[in-house]
């Protein structure tokens, strides 16, 4: 018995000295942040971390002498340290405050387990423990009460230097802004309401979200626009009037991926069936592409956009629709919070993936780096910025798209997925979506509904839409996984998505979206089906095509061609045009029986899907940019 309680007073001296242990290393820790907290409060009203006073004076000579470039520009740069200064000192802030809070709870759970077992009764006399015991009380009570002013005063220190380093951070920014006619409301709802979202890339997403305001002061703005945006810029809460284009000038038009909306759909007349890119036979023109991209040709009147890129160079080009003459070409460089070193891409996605999107007065160009661009039709940057460096292994590949005076950005990626809409005029942000999703390679989708527009997406484990005016989810069906590359398709209030190795689903869509059928037999990773009301036509990618009734799923054929494919189909008048990977376009009904109608060589090989505008289909490889019309 004497054996037992030997042993039992030995366990509980050894959780005593263990406890004892955390109690004392906790509030070690704790008290060396109180003083770190203590001390980083007291320097910060000592020194401006954010050089208040510094930008006050560059402003101030700036405001004697606007022409002044090279102290404009030191502006900018000061600008660039501000931000940087403000979130390293609010992470140290909030780290801080964080871990100071977790060493006091772990000092006052290791005190209440000491509380609980007990702790071994030394081997003395009762009278020297219980004076000893009074003494160790009295001890405690004196550290606590001392201890807990010290974590006390360091939090309420934190919290006062935060609020202080925001109001200083404020102002300084104002005054940096302000300078290059931006106004201090895009401060507040680009640093302030983006303040909490993860700290995803937050030096290089504020910078670029704030400092590329200075943008839109560059010479290149014409100045029919300069005086719009000043206007809106004084006048919070309010937009300049943008005459974007109407559906009938859209459709006339292929001003986005896949099309008008990017539904697959080309609204032209006259598109010619037969052509051979070896002899000429019906190949209008031909011209050199100064680098290579895997995007796609966007339309505008007579006016054709391509980008490309390699690690170090990224460019916008422009040729005459007719004539293939290459019209300019727009460097995109120097822009606010890109990268430094291109992010990391397999050779079979490239670092100009993105198709671009036009509106017919301006053209946007989306890259590797999250470097997105806007220029205006003869090549003038109108304005540009980073939206962080997508996190995506294989490369950013989803192309932008276009609602009135909205450019639609699908950022899918690691960490970070949202879907966006920025202002076209400046760049802004009108509205911005959080999505639970993994990384995505597919595009969005622009609809009418009959009673609203919707943008709806792909992505393991979502297809969902969002409002095209405000952002809102609308509606969303867990149904997807794996890599996602194909965009949907849609066609009389139903939505196709698919993926290889998931499934083909279709879905009903309304207030409450629900699964129409789905089916598992011939799947895509990386065409985009297409669809009339009553036709489904899937491509995939190793050469299958198959058409299936759009409300029941039945199979009414398949065919298999020779060559596989990574372009989508297209339809136009009624018939589908579809370009394998060795460069041969195959024509066919958008029936319910499959009806060959031509299959024309181009003589070089393509992934990129073909664009059709005033009866010409217009073609692009790695290394050249064909034009294919009647003779």
């Amino acid at each position: 018995m004497n054996m037992n309680n030997h042993k039992n007073n030995n366990k509980s001296t050894f959780n005593a000295k263990l406890w004892n242990g955390i109690a004392l290393v906790a509030g070690i820790f704790a008290f060396i942040i109180s003083i770190l907290l203590i001390t980083n409060y007291l320097q910060t009203n000592r020194i401006d971390p954010i050089n208040t006073e510094v930008i006050n004076q560059l402003v101030e000579r700036l405001s004697e002498n606007p022409e002044d470039e090279l102290l404009r520009e030191q502006i900018r740069e000061m600008d660039l340290l501000v931000r940087k200064a403000y979130f390293t000192n609010r992470w140290q802030i909030r780290t801080g405050g964080l871990l100071l809070i977790f060493s006091v709870a772990l000092v006052i759970l290791a005190m209440q387990v000491i509380n609980l077992t007990g702790k071994a009764k030394p081997e003395i006399s009762e009278e020297k423990y219980i004076t000893s015991f009074i003494v160790q009380k009295k001890a405690r009570k004196w550290i606590s009460i001392g201890g807990g002013i010290i974590v006390i005063t360091a939090l309420i220190l934190a919290f006062l230097s935060h609020n202080e380093l925001e109001y200083k951070f404020k102002d300084a920014s104002k005054l940096a802004v302000n300078d290059q006619t931006s106004g201090s409301d895009n401060i507040d709802t680009e640093i302030v309401d983006e303040k909490d979202d993860a700290m995803l890339n937050s030096e290089d997403k504020q910078e670029a979200n704030i400092v590329d305001q200075k943008t839109e002061s560059k010479k290149t703005i014409p100045e029919t626009e300069k005086s719009d945006v000043k206007e809106a810029k004084e006048k919070p809460g309010t937009k300049t009037s943008y005459d974007f284009p109407s559906n009938e000038q859209i459709n006339k038009n292929y001003p986005t991926f896949r099309g008008p909306g990017g539904r697959g759909i080309a609204y032209q007349k006259n598109i010619p069936v037969n052509w051979v890119g070896t002899t000429g036979e019906n190949i209008l023109w031909k011209s050199d592409i100064p680098l290579a991209g895997y995007n796609s040709p966007v339309i505008w009147g007579d006016k054709l956009f391509i980008s490309g890129a390699i690690s170090t160079k990224r460019e916008v080009y422009c040729f005459n629709a007719n004539t293939g003459k290459l019209l300019w070409t727009a460097l995109v460089d120097k822009i606010p919070g890109s990268p430094a070193k291109a992010p990391d891409v397999t050779n079979d996605t490239g670092h100009a993936a993105p198709t671009l999107a036009t509106d017919g007065k301006q053209v946007f160009a989306i890259f590797s780096t999250g470097d997105i661009v806007a220029l205006d039709m003869n090549g003038n940057r109108i304005w540009a910025k980073n939206l962080g460096v997508p996190n995506n292994h294989y490369g950013h590949s989803s192309s932008l798209m276009l609602y009135q005076d909205k450019v639609i950005v699908q950022y899918d990626h690691k960490g970070s997925a949202h879907i966006m809409a920025l202002d076209v005029r400046n760049g802004n942000i009108v509205w911005k979506t959080k999505r639970q999703v993994k990384v995505s390679w597919a595009s969005p989708i622009v609809v009418n509904t009959g009673n609203r527009t919707e943008i709806i997406l792909i992505a393991d484990p979502f297809v969902a839409s969002y409002d095209a005016e405000t952002g809102e989810e609308l509606w969303s069906i867990k149904c997807m996984y794996g890599e996602v590359g194909p965009s949907v398709a849609y066609s009389d209030g139903i939505v196709f998505a698919l993926n290889e190795y998931a499934s083909l689903v279709a879905i009903k869509i309304g207030d409450k979206a629900e699964i129409l059928w789905e089916d598992y037999e011939y799947l895509s990773d990386v065409p985009s089906p297409v669809a009339t009301n009553d036709y489904l036509f899937v491509a995939t990618s190793y050469g299958v095509v198959l058409c299936q009734d759009t409300k029941t799923g039945t199979k009414y054929w398949e065919h298999e061609f020779d060559n596989g494919m990574y372009s989508s189909p297209i339809i136009v008048e009624d018939k589908i045009y579809l370009i394998d990977n060795k460069g041969i376009m195959h024509i066919f009904n958008a029936d319910k029986e499959f009806k060959l109608i031509a299959e024309s060589p181009l003589g070089e090989g393509t992934v990129c899907t073909p664009a059709f505008a005033d009866g010409k289909i217009y073609i692009k490889t790695n290394k050249n940019l064909y034009c294919i019309g009647n003779n």
